[in-house]
């Protein structure tokens, strides 16, 4: 059975899935994967720099060897750019994260695009994390140091989380108010039964 779990930003999906590595679970994280294999994969590598041109990564020589570093702020532009470009970026990437998540042979897997991205189809059930949007505002404030306005752009920016709810098959309510780990075990003996 392989579980992904999901959420827009500032929701607390990473808090809950620190507390299944408590528990003993090992979790895919997509972003870092991501990352990880722009970082590391020569085929994506060319495959970005065919794409977003020359300055996609920074290049730089060690006594270890050549190592390369994406280069953020030229991604950052290409993606804002277009909506088609942040696809093909996506068309890319998220292949890769696929391929990777399967070879991991891990079971739980965490991403905040779990339906946009289509990786949902990779796993069995799917846990909804969700809180109020004031919540979720204050959580981007204080982690990120950014303005209320800007972090409900980027709330705004994500499907909403009645669409993910909707899709998911399970929700567990990240508010301060319901406990956390009742519900996560609530959903595991139900994940167990099925």
């Amino acid at each position: 059975m392989k579980i992904g779990i999901t959420g827009g930003i500032g929701s607390g999906k990473s808090f809950l899935c620190k507390l299944l590595e408590k528990k003993g679970f090992e979790i895919y994280d997509c972003d870092c994967a991501a990352k990880r294999l722009m970082r590391e994969s020569a085929t994506l590598r060319e495959q970005l720099t065919q794409l977003i041109g020359p300055d996609t990564y920074i290049q730089t020589s060690t006594s270890q060897g050549t190592s390369w570093q994406l280069n953020k702020a030229a991604v950052a532009k290409y993606l804002l750019a277009s909506e088609a470009n942040a696809s093909a970026v996506d068309a890319i990437v998220h292949p890769a994260v696929f391929r990777d998540f399967e070879k991991s042979g891990l079971s739980w897997m965490e991403s905040a695009i779990m339906f946009e991205s289509g990786i949902n189809r990779l796993v069995d059930k799917v846990i909804a994390v969700t809180a109020p949007e004031d919540i979720r505002v204050q959580r981007i404030v204080r982690r990120d140091g950014i303005t209320p306005e800007k972090a409900r752009e980027w709330i705004a920016r994500q499907w909403s989380q009645d669409k993910v709810r909707q899709l998911a098959d399970y929700e567990i309510v990240n508010d301060g108010q319901h406990p956390l780990e009742s519900q996560l075990d609530k959903v595991m003996r139900h994940i167990h039964m099925d």
